[in-house]
């Protein structure tokens, strides 16, 4: 019983240094949003929602926050329409070189974003491609598609080609076998990919950094607030940064649980 009790409160304080090393700088950076003074510094001067007043009635901020949307849901409706076809045709069709063809679409996982936006800038430059939102929505398209791809190439099994034949033997058009059997089928894959896509779309900074120029996204302002040093305003956007990917993480799962519990 007593290194059973050792074991147990070993594990205890192993997991809370670890989400202690993980939560607390987003903690510190939540708690200082709210200082009355000009200052995130310790001692905590008061309870105060001026900078969070301050960030909604800076025209910038409001105009990124604006970009920073649009970009991430138009990338990831793009991406995960893509990743669905490529998981169709590579999971239902008989192509040549499937695994070749199943690795190139996820080769760009193992890629630093940083190198993936050097060689989009690049490409944009040799082209004649203006930096611009529509740019880094491609780049966005480029990192998240092959992650749409896997989540939805996973799930595609040979139950869902059975009724894809039955559907086709009753006289479905291809297309009418993707949109109102095969799709419907794979909703929940679709669901996590577009909300795992946006998650990671909203916060990015590299790619919209390199590919953007005067209309910006979110995280690229907020560095240049962060140029001019540290303030409750700067930390009070990263708080509202924080909070939209936490409530698309808490979706995703809610979906992915809710799946499984139906499975």
């Amino acid at each position: 019983m007593r290194g059973t009790s050792w074991r147990t409160a070993a594990s205890a304080l192993y997991a809370v240094l670890v989400y202690g090393f993980i939560f607390l700088p987003v903690v510190v950076l939540v708690l200082f949003s709210f200082q009355d003074g000009r200052f995130p510094i310790p001692p905590f001067e008061g309870f105060s929602l001026r900078w969070y007043e301050a960030v909604l009635a800076d025209s910038r901020l409001m105009e990124a926050l604006a970009n920073s949307i649009v970009v991430a849901v138009g990338s990831s409706l793009v991406a995960v329409l893509l990743g669905f076809l490529a998981a169709y045709g590579l999971a239902r069709f008989a192509l040549p070189a499937k695994g070749v063809q199943r690795a190139l679409l996820t080769a760009p996982l193992t890629v630093s974003y940083l190198i993936i936006g050097m060689g989009l800038l690049i490409t944009f430059n040799f082209i004649g491609f203006p930096k611009s939102l529509l740019a880094a929505g491609i780049g966005h398209v480029v990192i998240n598609l092959p992650l749409c791809f896997a989540i939805i190439y996973s799930q595609m099994g040979d139950h869902q080609a059975n009724i894809e034949k039955a559907a086709r033997d009753l006289g479905a058009s291809e297309w009418q076998v993707i949109t109102l059997v095969t799709a419907p089928m794979l909703w929940p894959a679709l669901f996590a990919a577009f909300f795992l896509s946006m998650t990671f779309s909203w916060d990015e900074f590299i790619i919209s950094f390199l590919l953007t120029r005067f209309d910006v996204t979110l995280p690229v302002e907020i560095w240049s607030l962060l140029r001019s040093g540290l303030n409750p305003k700067t930390n009070a956007v990263g708080s509202l940064v924080f909070g939209i990917s936490a409530v698309l993480v808490v979706v995703l799962e809610l979906v992915v649980l809710r799946k499984g519990r139906r499975a």
